[in-house]
């Protein structure tokens, strides 16, 4: 995400190398379109979210894999061999055994493997041909997350429909700190609800009233999940993510809704996504940032 910072420094005047012109420092709506190419990109990036092609979670125990109808977990067909090997789960460990196909793990074959412990401190990217797999875990549920470098998604889609860019959505806002429980409760699309850490709540004021969102930790800046009088109708009906920076020393920042975007779920039905908690449901519709793009089921 951009520094928002940036957005309130006095403008600055750039001197270009050809004599005579003076090359004028961006205007606010074309920062917002350099974000909105960024989002884009990251989208249709080799670990966005356009090119999921599958979600598998895993029992205890074997599962066979492979692009056959006769396996416990079946991979699009034509991308894999019809009987590719087992995915051995024991607890919280997860074992890759290889049968017919050429599999790698950080770009070296393998034929057995641990693919996921409950202390690795990383997971590894597992690759055949242009597919590529992780696992995830979501409390007790561990998971294949498969993505298709090949997806048709990736030159199918175009864009996002986004509402018109409009200064008046950048509004000044002050955290106040949540108190003795700085935790929320955060429900995934699964039903899956977790405490998750918060700094506090955003005040901010829209048609001199005053309102409030829920904010995450996410490394150096603020995550809000939303949701407003357009979800469903003009925008994705779970709701919206914003990104937001910290405040600076004197409590203050900038909520700028025209940079709320889509959750990966408005993309794929292969994704987990947090809704936003009720006192985040704001009583107005926020015309601003993106709208909805498709339509698709949970998992």
């Amino acid at each position: 995400m951009k520094n928002y910072r940036r957005l309130l420094l006095p403008a600055l005047i750039v001197f270009s190398s050809h004599p005579g012109i003076i090359a004028q420092p961006p205007t606010y709506q074309q920062e917002i379109d350099a974000w909105h190419s960024k989002r884009i990109r990251d989208l249709k990036a080799p670990n966005g979210w356009l090119n999921l092609v599958g979600l598998y979670w895993l029992d205890e125990g074997a599962s066979s894999f492979g692009s056959g109808p006769q396996n416990k977990i079946t991979f699009p067909a034509g991308t894999i061999a019809e009987q590719a090997g087992t995915f051995q789960r024991t607890g919280n460990t997860v074992r890759l055994i290889v049968q017919n196909a050429e599999i790698k793990v950080y770009d070296k074959e393998v034929k057995d493997a641990v693919i996921f412990d409950k202390d690795s401190a990383r997971q590894p990217v597992i690759s055949s041909g242009h597919l590529r797999w992780t696992i995830i875990q979501r409390g007790e549920k561990i998971g294949i997350r498969l993505r298709d470098l090949g997806s048709p998604l990736l030159t199918q889609f175009k864009d996002i429909d986004r509402f018109p860019v409009d200064t008046a959505w950048r509004i000044q806002a002050a955290l106040q700190p949540q108190g003795q429980t700085p935790t929320i409760a955060i429900t995934n699309i699964l039903g899956q609800t977790n405490q998750q850490p918060s700094p506090g709540k955003l005040v901010f004021t829209v048609g001199n009233k005053q309102y409030t969102l829920d904010a995450l930790e996410e490394g150096d800046e603020l995550f809000i999940i939303f949701g407003d009088e357009t979800s469903g109708k003009t925008t994705y009906p779970s709701g919206r993510f914003l990104a937001v920076k910290k405040p600076g020393p004197n409590g203050l920042t900038t909520i700028d809704f025209n940079r709320a975007y889509n959750p990966p779920c408005a993309f794929t039905s292969f994704a987990t996504c947090p809704l936003p908690p009720r006192q985040n449901i704001l009583p107005f519709a926020v015309t601003a940032g993106e709208k909805n793009y498709g339509h698709h089921t949970t998992q």
